[in-house]
């Protein structure tokens, strides 16, 4: 009376809502199975044309001598998974998990430099790029031996004696330079002194 169940009708009315309930779990539980394997799938996917265009690089990497240590090509299985050309370039897949990216990360941020969902297009792409970091190399390797811009290269015995003597001239000048400022400060405190 009075808005009170009985105690059979509120147990068969929990029952029949606990069996729903149970059912709606076990439904969510079959869909959450079904919807990761569909993403283990496309996973699964991804890193298979990713090793298929690592495959398509083997040629290119071979022509690279073996001194030059600029590239370290490798798949990362993270997410998403990569192929890593050097420290700072990369393949990714596109989100249509069907077009490859190419991207390099610079101090203003990621650069797309490919982006094509054939195989032959970023091949391309990676061997103008490997082109560019080798010309970029072979440039700081030859400044690197010639640190006065305009002149010839020198042998590193004489640029190492002309860095010794402009260190020596920079300490002889130090010297003058302190031992001037400390008799002004001393000719100004006796000539305040005497005063």
């Amino acid at each position: 009376m009075w808005g009170r169940k009985r105690k059979g009708v509120e147990s068969a009315e929990s029952a029949a809502a606990v069996g729903r309930l149970q059912e709606a779990v076990w439904q969510a539980r079959i869909a959450s199975a079904e919807h990761s394997s569909v993403v283990v799938d496309l996973r699964d996917a991804e890193v298979a044309r990713i090793e298929l265009l690592n495959e398509a690089l083997d040629s290119l990497f071979a022509e690279i001598p073996d001194e030059i240590d600029l590239f370290d090509r490798g798949i990362s299985r993270g997410d998403p998974p990569r192929l890593w050309i050097d420290m700072i370039a990369h393949v990714v897949m596109g989100r249509d998990k069907r077009q490859y990216r190419f991207v390099q990360d610079t101090r203003f941020g990621r650069k797309i430099l490919a982006e094509s969902s054939e195989i032959g297009e970023i091949v391309e792409a990676i061997t103008h790029y490997i082109a560019s970091r080798l010309i970029e190399r072979e440039r700081a390797l030859a400044d690197e031996f010639s640190p006065f811009i305009g002149q010839a290269p020198r042998n590193l015995n004489s640029i190492g004696r002309h860095r010794r003597w402009r260190m020596l001239r920079v300490f002889i000048f130090g010297l003058i330079m302190g031992s001037l400022a400390l008799f002004a400060a001393l000719w100004i405190a006796t000539g305040r002194g005497l005063s």
